[in-house]
């Protein structure tokens, strides 16, 4: 058996230093809180649980410090934890503070925004709350003749295209073409690709890696974006795709012992959730 790792596999930049510098805080702070999930995986999760870490959903709920995880928070959180003198340590990634910076610039200037990604995801809902009254969120390339319709109606002449930073590359531009083909010529259209480019550069390489394996071995949290979108490339291009969140999930019976595996990891995905799978998988 051969085993292919994606070099790109696990841990981006903006979760890296999340979680150092929650682990760090833990070791300074006897009481810490997390505003959500710090990431999209169970195991870092109950890692940080271990260490002191009480989840909370809501920042009426802390007492003390509290880690803005990097997905971000709605900007009317801050004004509340400064109204309940809670400290806030904020983790916020840099690439998602950059959209948000973005989507209050251009609301400020009359534009109306089209957000492509998850609604229910803690990064479009903390996006969204820069984006002034006139938005929509495009999930999938079927809503977006609905956002234009809803557009036209505002009688507003300007458009601004951001998205999630872990959003699908093609999707992103399928939905783009569809609004440049459908959009009257006399409206401004902006578009600004917010894709992060770890994430560009993690799915262009499941997509290589998948075409050249018998099959793949999708590592991250079943409510990971990121990892969900690796799936779905992935499933495109191989026929063996197994989607697991650690070791204990994966089945030997499906992968031979004469296969070339593809091992790719969410960017919330931890390093040791990964060897484990590699170990697991050098049994078969």
């Amino acid at each position: 058996m051969k085993i292919i790792v994606g070099k790109t596999a696990g841990f981006c930049y903006g979760v890296k230093r999340a979680v150092d510098g929650a682990k760090e805080a833990l070791k300074q702070n006897k009481i810490l809180y997390g505003l959500g999930e710090i990431v999209h995986n169970q195991e870092v999760v109950k890692e940080l649980e271990n260490l002191g870490m009480q989840f909370i959903e809501n920042i009426g709920e802390a007492n003390g410090k509290t880690i803005i995880r990097a997905h971000g928070i709605p900007k009317q959180v801050y004004e509340k934890a400064r109204q309940n003198q809670i400290e806030l340590i904020d983790y916020t990634c840099p690439k998602v503070l950059k959209v948000h910076q973005i989507a209050e610039e251009y609301a400020n200037k009359g534009y109306y925004i089209f957000l492509l990604g998850n609604k229910k995801h803690p990064e479009i809902i903390g996006t969204l709350s820069y984006c002034g009254e006139n938005k929509f969120v495009i999930e999938k390339e079927d809503d977006t003749i609905k956002a234009l319709e809803t557009f036209e109606k505002s009688g507003m002449k300007k458009i601004l295209v951001i998205s999630q930073t872990t959003y699908s590359l093609e999707k992103f531009y399928i939905i783009e073409e569809i609004i440049k083909n459908e959009i009257p010529r006399d409206v401004e259209v902006v578009v600004k690709n917010t894709i992060c480019q770890a994430t560009e550069i993690r799915q262009k390489e499941t997509e290589e890696m998948a075409k050249k394996v018998d099959a793949m071995i999708i590592i991250g949290g079943k409510n990971s974006s990121n990892t969900k979108k690796l799936y779905e490339i992935a499933k495109q291009y191989c026929k063996t795709v197994l989607f697991i969140e650690n070791e204990t999930e994966f089945i030997l019976d499906n992968i031979n012992s004469t296969d070339k595996v593809g091992i790719m990891a969410g960017a919330s995905t931890p390093k040791e959730s990964i060897e484990k799978v590699i170990e697991k998988l050098k049994r078969v």
